[in-house]
């Protein structure tokens, strides 16, 4: 058997994994997209981490998922997603919700408007703080009556406003809010009908939460001190619409001490909001060259970790800016925080423990390891490994394999990872100290093994005094060649391809096509110095790099070598950044049978503000003189292609808009080059990522019909 465009909702990836204190048990969300319902399903699942009993699904929610165990062990907390068109005119948002750990029924505990996108225990167990985004009055369902197309015309001020698959931003910014736990034994509360429903100090149906920081700043990114009575998060220093990439660590007191308190914020003084007493800087600033995120707080309560990166004087400087472990003493960072958003007290000056230069610690947030270190995920050649970092420094690669580590947890003595390998999508397993990582839990383990997964054949290519060589991997269809060829090119452009089994790699293997897929000069996982080599010179020496690797490819495996690669029949084709590099390299080299240009960022002058990110990426990766801008345009080059290009595309794409391929698609199509325009409804730039399942199964088979057309026999 082979992977097929209607197999899609086979593909499960699983959630970061939660362990009790004493590490015998550990519980993990499972996904998946399912074409039954047009969304994504999946439940929490209890594992025993010695093997000794079957996974166990714990929830019964149509979509459950980010559990976090309490500190004592005894409940899950995770965010609850309805049911696609569950109940009409109803939020579609995640709301937080409740589990005993040994079973029983869940109970959820918000009821925010635009719902919850993330939260945190308190050591002691008592309290969780949420983020959950604000909306401001007028809008998103704040008045009755008041639809999207009736609200009050919004007023920007600054560049960044707009976020793909969020849309506007800034009227609706994400806060922090605090909720005691309460008593599992509690008895539930229902709606009030009937005589009953106006009555007067009626019961709240949920926990009251309390608001802890206000609309004027990002916040999100919580965890509480040791004390369980501050929170410290990541926010952004400056007010209003962001004019740079800065963003900030700032700790703010929790609940006062008193239960069920309910109380109004306290006002801070600041221009647009409230929040619930000051909040102060620890780490970044305003006029401070770098970015902190993704606080962490150690066990032993003395440290505070950070991730930094260098933003330059701008705060936009970017480019390859990789993520490094920062820290910083925790009880300083709570006493001697600073009032100001210029910079944070000379007391409080993070350490930085791993080389940016080498290591990127970007692959997922922080978590506490034993006492008083950490634990980070670094992308590194095709791979992201597990790193220990301790107070000193000394990062240490606790996990690395032929595959990416998603998420890990540790307790008792056990590290809990859940990863991706070279033959599936999502797994879990668990490590003890001087062994290896013992798999517990696969639920793709069954349909892969019936389905088979094409070979990753790992290389290197070119290489010489201007050029470094470029890794990647080649993939080729059972049966005998030669097999047409496909070279695909991954987005960004700071990103990687990696070891992971890859469903559009599977699909077009099993379809009969060899996949040629790399990393050249400006992806990530090769140091800083590699990622920054394409800055103001995007198809250049990217391209250099693509077409060595697939010249090498087809040396080695073409009619010279093994005669597995057809190199009378190529294609190329991409998404994003990749998009960019397919129509760049088709107006530059016309060895290419046909083409596949989706979601591409093709007018690079007309993305300085169509694109949510156009106001910054465009002028820091391509400069800012019209000149460069169109010096580096596919579309300013369009009239060189002469190669047969679909053109894909998503309508609601706030990263690469609409405009960019219809404005391609016409260039060509008046020009009489064979060319086609899909573009999906309702879709954004994640399509083939996190698209509706009818709509990525649709995608796979206008790519496979395009290359059956133009590629096979």
């Amino acid at each position: 058997m082979d992977m097929r465009p209607d197999q899609l909702d086979l593909i499960t990836s699983v959630d970061v994994p939660t362990l009790t204190p004493d590490g015998s048990r550990l519980v993990a969300g499972t996904c998946h997209p399912d074409l039954t319902t047009d969304g994504y399903t999946g439940q929490l699942w209890v594992v025993s981490t010695d093997g000794s009993a079957p996974p166990r699904r714990l929830t019964q929610g149509y979509r459950d998922a980010g559990a976090r165990l309490s500190p004592d062990g005894s409940t899950v907390a995770f965010l609850r997603h309805p049911a696609p068109g569950a109940a009409p005119g109803a939020s579609s948002a995640p709301q937080l919700a409740l589990i005993p750990l040994d079973g029983g029924e869940a109970c959820t505990v918000t009821d925010r408007l635009l719902g919850v996108t993330g939260f945190n225990w308190s050591p002691d167990s008592r309290w969780i703080v949420f983020t959950s985004p604000e909306p401001e009055d007028g809008r998103y369902g704040t008045v009755a009556g008041v639809g999207p197309g009736a609200e009050d015309p919004r007023r920007v001020t600054g560049p960044d406003h707009r976020m793909n698959g969020e849309g506007y931003t800034a009227d609706k910014p994400s806060c922090l809010f605090e909720l005691e736990v309460p008593d599992a034994g509690d008895e539930p509360v229902f709606p009030a009908r009937g005589r009953k429903a106006d009555a007067p100090d009626l019961p709240p149906l949920v926990p009251q939460a309390r608001r802890l920081t206000g609309p004027e700043r990002e916040a999100t990114e919580p965890v509480y001190a040791a004390d369980s009575r501050h929170v410290f998060f990541t926010t952004t220093p400056a007010t209003g619409f962001g004019r740079d990439l800065r963003t900030a660590v700032a700790v703010v007191q929790s609940h006062t001490g008193e239960p069920h308190d309910t109380g109004e914020p306290h006002d801070t003084g600041e221009p647009h909001g409230q929040s619930a007493g000051p909040v102060r800087l620890v780490a970044g600033g305003t006029s401070v060259p770098r970015g902190f995120f993704s606080p962490c707080v150690s066990r032993n309560g003395e440290w505070l970790y950070l991730l930094g990166q260098e933003l330059g004087e701008s705060g936009l400087d970017f480019v390859a800016a990789n993520a490094a472990v920062y820290a910083v003493p925790a009880p300083a960072a709570v006493h001697d925080a600073a009032e100001g958003w210029d910079r944070p007290s000379p007391r409080l000056v993070p350490r930085r423990l791993t080389d940016p230069e080498t290591m990127n610690c970007s692959g997922g947030s922080l978590q506490p390891s034993g006492e008083d270190k950490v634990l980070a995920l670094s992308e590194t050649r095709g791979r992201t490994v597990l790193v220990r970092v301790s107070p000193q420094g000394r990062p240490e690669v606790l996990v690395e394999h032929r595959g990416e580590v998603i998420g890990v947890s540790e307790a008792g003595g056990i590290l809990a990872v859940s990863h991706t390998t070279e033959d599936s999508p999502g797994r879990v397993g668990v490590q003890q100290s001087g062994s290896g990582l013992v798999e517990l839990f696969d639920p793709n383990r069954a349909w892969v093994s019936g389905v088979g997964t094409a070979a990753a054949r790992e290389r290197e290519y070119g290489g010489g005094p201007d050029q470094p060589s470029v890794h990647g991997w080649v993939f080729v269809p059972r049966g005998p060649g030669p097999h047409p060829v496909i070279l695909n090119i991954h987005g960004g452009p700071y990103s990687q391809y990696t070891w992971s089994w890859f469903d559009e790699t599977q699909v077009l293997v099993a379809a009969g096509y060899a996949v040629v897929m790399c990393n050249p000069r400006g992806s990530n996982g090769y140091g800083a110095a590699h990622g920054a080599a394409i800055r103001g010179r995007f198809g250049t020496v990217d391209r250099q790099d693509l077409l060595a690797f697939l010249d090498g490819a087809l040396t080695e495996f073409g009619p010279e070598g093994t005669d597995e690669l057809d190199a009378g029949r190529l294609g190329i084709q991409g998404g994003s950044y990749g998009g960019y590099m397919t129509a760049w390299i088709t107006a530059h080299d016309h060895r290419f049978t046909a083409a596949i240009v989706e979601r591409g960022y093709l007018d690079p002058v007309s993305a300085l503000g169509s694109s949510d990110i156009g106001w910054f990426f465009s002028p820091q990766y391509l400069g800012s003189g019209l000149e460069d801008l169109y010096r580096q345009s596919p579309l300013h080059h369009v009239d060189q292609v002469d190669t047969p290009t679909l053109v894909m595309h998503s309508e609601e794409d706030l990263r690469c808009p609409l405009e960019h391929a219809q404005r391609y698609y016409h260039a060509l199509w008046s020009r009489g080059v064979e060319s086609e325009l899909v573009v999906f409804p309702g879709e954004n730039h994640e399509l083939s990522r996190a698209g509706t399942p009818w709509h990525r199964r649709a995608r796979f088979e206008h790519i496979l019909r395009w290359w059956d057309r133009h590629l096979a026999r």
